[in-house]
């Protein structure tokens, strides 16, 4: 625990950041893929910097659950940057904090003498995560593809049940713990339960959350990269309930736990896409391209592991996490 701080030797510098609203999901695919999200908020972000895109030394991007045409999404977002080939660019995943740990990779690399010059964020487009066949039915049409004739492939038609088409709901899946069998949810409603945290708390947390975002709109449009979806512009995160009460949250039913739950759509995050991205760099890097940092620089980072609310509440104190001070 006592260990030198890489960051002591080689500080690591905010220099400049952008994101895109956040679209909030409404049942239906959004209009953006989380690649063009991420592409959106890095090309505002390069645009105004004194250096090119082909000068930075490498690209991390964290993302959950990318599309099948994003495989390595860092990659797929540094390449339609115009970083071009020789910037090496990769993905990392976290869950809810892969973005962070793209900032932590990051910060990492320059502070090591890896790196000087980083584009880092996340990017997440969850209304297109994917409903899937089960395994069912692709063995069934495993089977089908296999037969040759008429005779055989009317066989395998004459298999074909109601069970085989029930769909895997990918976002579901994926905010479904595999080791304890809870939903997101689920765990949530545990964690509320254990710690005392009462439905009239969250409500108006929630609430104070809305009325915080709403007054900050205006201050938040240097961050900002308008979208067009198409057919309209989405200058604004569209989640904002601003005209939410407590009222009108108390009269939402739980989700999870539909007797006793104080989880409901009022009080949780929504589903929703969106990116965005920092630029970190080194002291060299500062001086080479005359970049201004931020007032904050990158001094310590740690991560933590928790029990599972499956362990019955015995402890509730994280492993031990290594953080050096600046």
């Amino acid at each position: 625990m006592n260990a030198p701080s890489p960051f002591s030797s080689r500080p690591v510098y905010i220099v400049d950041g952008a994101r895109t609203p956040q679209i909030k999901a409404r049942g239906v695919p959004g209009p953006f893929h989380a690649s063009d999200l991420g592409v959106a908020a890095g090309r505002a972000l390069l645009l105004r910097q004194p250096f090119q895109p082909a000068d930075l030394d490498e690209v991390i991007f964290g993302c959950v659950s990318s599309g099948p045409d994003e495989a390595n999404i860092g990659r797929v977002i540094s390449l339609r940057l115009g970083c071009g080939h020789r910037v090496p660019a990769w993905t990392v995943q976290r869950n809810c904090a892969s973005g962070m740990q793209a900032l932590d990779s990051a910060a990492k690399d320059i502070a090591l003498g890896r790196a000087d010059l980083v584009l880092a964020g996340g990017a997440e487009a969850m209304s297109h995560h994917p409903v899937m066949f089960n395994e069912k039915m692709v063995a069934w049409l495993a089977g089908f593809n296999r037969a040759k004739t008429l005779p055989q492939k009317l066989r395998e038609l004459a298999r074909l049940r109601g069970a085989h088409l029930v769909p895997v709901i990918g976002l579901l899946r994926g905010l479904t713990d595999p080791v304890v069998g809870l939903t997101m949810g689920q765990t949530t409603e545990e964690l509320a339960h254990r710690f005392g945290i009462f439905r009239a708390e969250m409500d108006a947390f929630a609430l104070q959350s809305h009325q915080r975002l709403a007054a900050a709109q205006d201050s938040l449009a240097d961050e900002l990269v308008p979208l067009y979806d198409g057919q309209s512009v989405i200058e604004h995160d569209n989640g904002l309930r601003a005209d939410s009460s407590l009222e009108q949250l108390a009269q939402l039913k739980p989700v999870f736990d539909l007797k006793y739950g104080r989880v409901t759509a009022g009080n949780s995050a929504q589903v929703t896409d969106g990116a965005a991205c920092l630029i970190l760099a080194s002291a060299g890097a500062l001086e080479k391209y005359g970049l201004r940092p931020t007032p904050s620089r990158n001094c310590c980072n740690a991560m933590a592991g928790t029990p599972t609310p499956s362990t019955g509440g015995k402890s509730t104190k994280p492993s031990p996490a290594r953080c050096w001070p600046a």
